[in-house]
């Protein structure tokens, strides 16, 4: 099974909860009125698209019922696809990469999203490409992060660089960027600690780590990618909201889009946020990681 096929599969739940509800809903209805709107409206909040979202959206169907571009219930499913489609291709998806010398990606995001499942796939990902990769297991705030990293590197065929638990984090990034330009690494992806509660450490943390790499490689990290885990939908929007304060993100990380029902979220956290999605997870496989595809996931969301 392909990647997109995958990504359809993972998309069952919330294609449910979102398109075939739509879709069941427009078979109910001969024209279009207050309550099938209201209805449409409660099926997109729903479908945790975030209410931010929902409204600028029914704005447009309104809009749409005006300018007669939607004249039927039937109209409303090809109408909202468009519309999602466009704010799901606003922004620039697309990882950068150094110019010259390692590529650093900084992960952050609370424990338990899955950031250290993402950064080993990550590194399975950019091993396949053909290039060199280390990791930097700088949340030393819990030893078994740093032992989750090691056994990644080894299933990866990555290189690891760690310090004790408990050391300064700042001090491993520090590490981590002068072994990867010895070591000519084409990929360097630094682990981070997701303890939200403590905001204010966390915040001093992320920015001294990133004045460390930033002194070491001008215009690193080139990517500050936030982990979210997709079940938690509006959750996860509050999360970056809050991280987006911590970290200058430049991009998200969707995990466990597969059998959620609140794969919608992905639309939430592009319009809501302007916070580009560069990487989605559909599974548990190492290849279940794949760059974030706007196209794809409308097609695959809309059964296109």
């Amino acid at each position: 099974m392909g990647f997109f096929d995958r990504l359809k599969k993972g998309l069952n739940k919330t294609r449910e909860n979102l398109t075939t509800k739509i879709e069941k809903l427009v078979i109910g209805y001969a024209d279009i009125d207050d309550d099938l709107l209201d209805e449409l409206e409660e099926t997109l909040i729903m479908a945790d698209v975030g209410m931010p979202t929902t409204e600028k959206l029914m704005t447009a169907v309104r809009k749409g019922i005006k300018k007669k571009e939607i004249n039927s219930p039937a109209d409303l499913k090809p109408f909202l696809a468009k519309e999602i489609t466009k704010i799901l291709e606003t922004g620039e998806d697309t990882t950068r990469v150094a110019a010259n010398g390692p590529t650093v990606l900084l992960v952050i995001g609370v424990n338990g999203a899955g950031k250290t499942t993402t950064i080993g796939k990550l590194s399975a990902y950019y091993r396949e490409q053909g290039k060199s990769v280390m990791l930097a297991a700088a949340d030393t705030f819990r030893a078994a992060a740093i032992d989750q990293l090691e056994i990644w590197g080894q299933r990866t065929g990555a290189q690891v660089i760690k310090h004790e638990e408990g050391s300064d984090p700042a001090a491993v990034a520090f590490d981590a960027v002068k072994a990867a330009k010895a070591r000519n690494i084409d990929v360097l992806i630094v682990d981070t600690a997701g303890r939200l509660q403590t905001k204010a450490n966390l915040m001093q943390e992320l920015e001294k780590i990133n004045r460390v790499i930033g002194r070491e490689i001008p215009d690193a990290p080139h990517e500050t990618l936030l982990v979210l885990d997709a079940t938690t939908g509006q959750n996860a929007i509050s999360q970056a909201q809050l991280f987006t304060k911590a970290a200058p993100i430049t991009g998200v990380v969707l995990t466990k889009l597969d059998g959620t029902a609140k794969g919608g979220v992905v639309i939430g956290i592009k319009s809501e946020l302007s916070m580009p999605v560069k990487w989605i997870g559909v599974g548990e496989g190492v290849d279940d990681l794949r760059p974030f595809s706007a196209e794809d996931f409308a097609k695959a969301l809309f059964n296109l």
